[in-house]
């Protein structure tokens, strides 16, 4: 099965040379699935050809916020809704969550509340799942498409399904250790509070559910392929 997976963003210069692009995160998290991936830069105006030169579509985190004005923002939302109305499994992480939304007829705002970074919980289809999170922008409105089997206290819209048209979490199940201290140290002086940054740290060692993440997006793949 070939994933394309569409890059809406880059992984801080500083930390490129140790993990990777954003996309080589995700060749990570999937390995092991026989999935053949492709990566289009859509960041970087780079798109696919047609939806169908893939069997399934995932896309990224980004620092850009799905309703600012950038250049591939308007492109990318018609393509999302093509491989929605084709019926072409696709999984939106982050950023890809919330643009998935957006173009879909849902809301994207900054939060109010603040950040979330760092490990987090959510109650995943009724199960307490840890995972890594780094975003202040949230879904405030799902679309109606959409249900929700995801939430915490600080994200109401984490999780979302759409039937077997989508799946998108806002947390990231790709970034490990490596790539959250990476972020506390790049990207996250000036932006996000001092004191969430120290609690970044004090939890980096504990433990989370990236794995579990991992297998359901491979399985929500591979269903819909022998569908």
């Amino acid at each position: 099965m070939k994933i394309g997976i569409l890059q809406t963003g880059h992984a801080p210069d500083e930390l490129r040379p140790q993990v990777g692009d954003f996309a080589d995160l995700f060749k990570r998290l999937l390995d092991g699935n026989d999935f053949e991936f492709h990566t289009y830069s859509v960041v970087d105006m780079e798109f696919p050809t047609s939806i169908s030169d893939c069997d399934g579509w995932l896309i990224t985190g980004s620092k850009h916020g799905a309703y600012e004005d950038h250049p591939f923002i308007p492109p990318l939302e018609n393509l999302i809704r093509e491989i929605y109305d084709a019926e072409i499994p696709l999984v939106g992480i982050c950023f890809g969550h919330q643009i998935i939304a957006q173009a879909l007829g849902g809301k994207v705002a900054k939060f109010d509340g603040g950040w979330a970074v760092g490990r987090q919980t959510y109650d995943l289809n009724g199960e307490q799942i840890a995972l890594n999170a780094w975003h202040q922008d949230q879904v405030i409105s799902a679309p109606a498409d959409a249900t929700v089997i995801g939430s915490n206290d600080f994200c109401t819209n984490a999780a979302l399904l759409y039937g077997k048209r989508a799946f998108t979490v806002q947390p990231h199940p790709e970034f490990d250790t490596a790539v959250i201290d990476g972020l506390a140290t790049y990207r996250g002086p000036g932006n996000v509070p001092d004191q969430q940054l120290a609690e970044v740290r004090d939890n980096l060692n504990k433990p989370v559910d990236s794995d579990r993440l991992a297998a359901q997006i491979a399985q929500f793949f591979k269903e819909r392929q022998l569908a």
